[in-house]
Parts: structure tokens; sequence; C-alpha cells
């Protein structure tokens, strides 16, 4: 079990051991097998620690999976967990506390199927998140098969399905899907080829880009920035400038949504275009429109319009090519542009570049903060009730699994826009209350 842990997450043993509340010597005798024994309160422990299902160890739930228990709350004392399985010679062992521990054989239909479901704990998907298919149980399965080695252009393909994932599924299933790959990704990187390393390397940036992107969506930003730093020293690790680029691109682009201040935003632009140096390239052209969104954040409107003029006026010039061709359509100038006049309160022009985004957006997500900017502009122009009113029906209508972080955040910046002394009205009540 904890072999599959440390592999899955790429802890080590220290930071293991110091999840479980014992010494790094110790989980050492545990992956030897040199310690076979381990009382109840140690598998607990694994559970606690490491996040395990307690059904998977013959336990009760812990409180990292039972959310129907609040923290401080006695369980159901009738209820009394499944005792562990014990093999015949270990039945004086028992009686001082100390068990050999199988997981529950009812569980299981093989080895293969509790060594991949054990893997799909220690990487944080619940049972819940398995869904009627079974797919990632499948896929798991057969990575413990070694029966899913891609080569290179599966792994584009993948790139290409976990992208289109991102942009028209709720973030969650999205998630779960990508963490599934980065582990295969991570084993056939083991005994790789040196000359396919490097393009697996490239495919580690993206797959990890892709996974800070939709955890930003699930606004849980700790785990992207971390994942942020993941993908760049993996793209930094292929010498591929246009994928360094990419990846910083969308770390600065990311970090509009709450997840960074503005001014770190902007520092992250400049470094990134240092490191592009005096060479044109569309990732220039990406860096323009973020900066011009950075600056509509803190009020500058006239140098976000500088920047976004600069980013129209060269936005197709330079041809998309890299790992991810269709990273970015053509729509995100539009839509920068809808957000920049938007917050500026100029409703002719944020009009125009609303429609043409609303007609070719590929996913709920563009379509929901483009119209989000349709009220931000009326809250700007001075219609506090007219603005916060459409903002609260626009994200009441959305299923709750696609009221993603950056949607919600988008409206939240509606009701920045409030006058403070109109944040009182009933509208602007409920937008925030929605938001929250």
């Amino acid at each position: 079990m904890l072999r599959i842990y440390l592999d899955a997450t790429g802890l080590t043993q220290e930071a293991v051991g110091f999840l479980i509340d014992t010494q790094q010597a110790n989980v050492s005798r545990i992956l030897r097998g040199i310690r076979k024994r381990y009382s109840i309160e140690d598998v607990e422990s694994f559970r606690d620690g490491l996040r395990i299902p307690g059904q998977l160890l013959g336990l009760q739930p812990g409180r990292h999976e039972d959310a129907g228990i609040p923290l401080g709350t006695e369980r159901d004392s009738k209820s009394e967990p499944p005792e562990p399985q014990r093999f015949p010679q270990d039945q004086d062992a028992a009686a001082t506390g100390t068990v050999t521990i199988v997981i529950n054989p009812d569980l299981w239909d093989g080895d293969m199927e509790r060594r991949a479901l054990l893997q799909l704990a220690a990487l944080g998907v619940g049972a819940g998140a398995l869904g009627s298919t079974g797919e990632q149980v499948r896929q798991l399965l057969a990575l413990a098969l070694n029966s899913e080695h891609r080569d290179l252009e599966d792994w584009h393909l993948t790139l290409s399905d976990r992208l289109y994932a991102i942009l028209t599924r709720p973030p969650a299933q999205a998630r779960d899907g990508l963490l599934i790959d980065l582990v295969a990704i991570q084993r056939q990187l083991e005994i790789a080829e040196p000359s396919e390393a490097i393009e697996l390397w490239r495919v580690v940036a993206a797959l990890s880009m892709l996974h800070a992107d939709t955890l930003t969506r699930l606004g849980d930003h700790d785990a992207a920035i971390h994942w942020w730093r993941t993908a760049r020293a993996a793209a930094d690790r292929t010498g591929d400038l246009d994928l360094r680029l990419m990846v910083r691109c969308e770390e600065a682009e990311f970090g509009l949504y709450g997840q960074r201040d503005p001014a770190t935003i902007l520092q992250l632009i400049d470094g990134a275009e240092r490191l592009a140096g005096p060479t044109p390239s569309c990732r220039k052209v990406d860096l323009a429109g973020t900066r011009a969104k950075a600056l509509t954040l803190q009020g500058r409107h006239s140098e976000a319009m500088v920047a976004l003029n600069s980013f129209v006026n060269a936005a197709g010039e330079q041809m998309r090519g890299g790992i991810l061709p269709s990273h970015r359509s053509d729509n995100v100038v539009h839509f920068t542009a809808s957000w920049v006049h938007a917050a500026a309160g100029r409703e002719p022009e944020a009009d125009e570049k609303r429609g043409i985004v609303l007609a070719n957006t590929r996913g709920y997500q563009f379509a929901a903060n483009v119209r989000l900017h349709e009220a931000l502009c009326a809250v700007v122009n001075g219609g506090t009730d007219t603005g916060a009113r459409q903002a609260t029906e626009i994200l009441a209508g959305l299923p709750p699994a696609q009221r993603s972080h950056m949607i919600l955040e988008t409206g939240k910046t509606v009701l920045r826009a409030v006058p403070i002394e109109r944040r009182d009205h009933p509208a602007v009540r409920d937008l925030r209350a929605l938001t929250a």
C-alpha cells in the first residue's frame, strides 16, 4: 500500500512518515517487508494520514471521507468497524493487539483490482468519482497490468482530449482523468528510451499545466501554484522555448482569477517576455492580452487599452504550433476585448465583442463569463441593480458543478465594481450570497 502511495504521489519516505506519524526508518522497514504486523491504531493512521477510504482497510470511514459527521462528534457506538482479516497464524498476536492486515477480501475480485483502487485512493479520487462506467478503475487496472503503454501520438491525442474535457465538462471530472494520466506517464518515463524521454517530458509539462488549470477552476490555488511550478520545471527540462512560454502564459492568465495579485501577474508577464527575447511569437502576443486584463483589474484603463490594441493588432500574425496547437482559439481576442471594454464602461464595444464570443464559443465557461462582462459594464455605468440582478441570474442558471471558481470570481468582479454606498441594495446582497 505504501509503495503504491509513494509511486503515485512522488513523496519521500520522510514525508509519508510525517503523514502517518512515524519515523522514516519505520517506513523503510514497511516497504522492505521487514515489518508485517500492525495495531489497529497503526492502520487507522494509514487511513487518516494518507486519506485512504476506511472501507478498503476494513475500517470505518475516516473523518476525511465522512462529511456527514462534523469534527468532534462521536460516531454511532453501535456501529462497529469490521474486523481486519487475520491469518490463522496470527491468532496469538491478536491477544496483544497486533494483527497482520489484509484488505477486506469481499471488496475485490482480484489482486490487480485491489492495487488499482488503492492507487486511486492514494491520488485522492474517492469512490464517488468513479461514475457508473468505472472508467477510472479500468484505466488504473490497465496501468497495473502494464497493458496501456501509449505511443507519442496517443499522448498527443490524450492532451487534446483533456483540453476538450476542461472546456466542456465540470472541472472535477476533468481533474480525475488528468490524475490518472499523470501517473501513467510517470511510469512510462521510468522505462522510456532516451530518444522518447524528451517528448514525454513535453507531455508531462502540458499535462501539469492542464492540471494547474483545472485546480484553478476548482479554486484550489495553493495546489495550482505548485503544479504551475511543476509544469515550468518540466517545460524547462525540454529546452522547448515555445512550450516554456506557453506554460508561463497560462500561469499568468489563470492568476487573474483571484489566484495572484495583479502586480504579481505583471511581474510574471515581464519575466516571460524577457525569456521570449526579441523574436516575435504567438506567446508574446498572448502575454499582451493578459497584460491588458491585469491592468484592467488595477483600474489602469488607459494603459489596458494600449495593451489591448497591441494584442488585437498582433493576433493572428504568428502561426500557432507546439504540443497543443488548438489550446487558444481566436475567441480569446474577443473575450479579452469584452473584458477590457466592459470594465471601462465602453458598452457598444463590449456588446460587439460579447456577441462574437457567444456565436463562436466552444464551452459553457466563456459564455458565462462574457455574459458577466455585460453585467459588469452595467454596474460601471451606474446600473447597479440591473447589473447585480443580471449577474445573479447568470450564476443561478448554471448547474452547481459548472460554477467554476473562474466563473464565480468574474461574478465577484461585478460585486467589486459596485460603489460602497450601494452595496447594501437587495440585488447586490443576493449576488454576494451566490458568490460567497
